[in-house]
């Protein structure tokens, strides 16, 4: 993402969301506690709207998204969405699905990992966000469920059609997708859908140190792996390899590179600066 700005001032205070930065580090916390952490309209424009800001400063290097309470996200709130789109004729309910899929676009294409700390219920759109991450550090206490057929609806919401097949196969993606099943920690696990699990209560701390470690590591090497993990996910084989090879070239060419070497024959740590 480019990180030329127009005329717009990084926003001081997010209603919708707890942003914490430091040293590299972004945390941003669901914090709605007393309804599981339940997406509003204002939360997902939120998060829309923050991951593009935080994408252009280039001084993150690691995110963190995780849930206040007693779980991580609920999916979206009943009242103040389900609800609400009842009276939303078609053009306003295509206006806000395109921008729930905008959320999953930005967690995909921004140019830093991103950390899914799960505990407690991930449900609908709360699963698609944890499946949306690069990677999922989940508790023993953490369930998924995509529930969108359980409200009437597709279960191909927010990009999960084309996400869960990739992260877990087509034949457990077509099961929770379709019967909307929920999966608790230890099959989620099994089946690929977590990528690190915990001891209880140990997810957000987890999640921090691999946050921390991918911070401290070559951040442009990251942000083009992650780039190319998306880019060649639709790739025939020739065409990822010519990526490869110009994406290569081009890091081949920066001064992590040159980095590594003079920490290698200097016999001590390379000092990373994600150039």
């Amino acid at each position: 993402m480019s990180p030329f700005t127009g005329s717009a001032v990084p926003t001081p205070h997010w209603r919708h969301l707890r942003v914490d930065l430091a040293d590299g580090v972004a945390t941003v916390t669901l914090a709605r506690p007393d309804k599981l952490n339940a997406l509003t309209f204002g939360a997902y424009a939120d998060l829309r709207d923050l991951l593009a800001e935080l994408s252009r400063t280039r001084s993150v290097r690691a995110l963190v998204l995780a849930g206040e309470g007693r779980g991580f996200c609920s999916g979206g709130d009943v009242e103040e969405i389900i609800g609400a789109t009842l009276s939303l004729d078609t053009a306003e309910l295509l206006d806000f699905n395109r921008m729930t899929g905008q959320v999953v676009r930005a967690v995909r294409e921004c140019p830093f990992p991103v950390i899914a700390a799960v505990h407690g219920v991930a449900a609908g759109a709360g699963a698609v966000l944890a499946l949306a991450a690069d990677f999922r550090v989940a508790d023993p206490s953490a369930r998924f469920a995509f529930l969108f057929t359980r409200v009437g609806l597709s279960g191909g919401d927010m990009g999960a059609a084309y996400l869960l097949p990739r992260v877990v196969g087509l034949g457990h993606a077509t099961r929770l997708l379709m019967l909307g099943e929920q999966v608790r920690a230890p099959e989620a696990e099994r089946i690929g859908l977590i990528s690190e699990l915990t001891d209880e209560g140990r997810a957000d701390q987890a999640a921090h140190a691999l946050a921390r470690r991918l911070a401290d590591g070559p951040a442009l090497a990251h942000a083009q792996t992650k780039a190319l993990l998306t880019a060649e996910l639709d790739m025939p084989l020739a065409a990822s390899v010519e990526l490869d090879a110009a994406t290569q070239a081009l890091l081949m060419n920066g001064e992590d590179y040159a980095e590594f070497h003079a920490a290698f024959t200097g016999k001590r740590p390379p000092k990373w600066r994600g150039r």
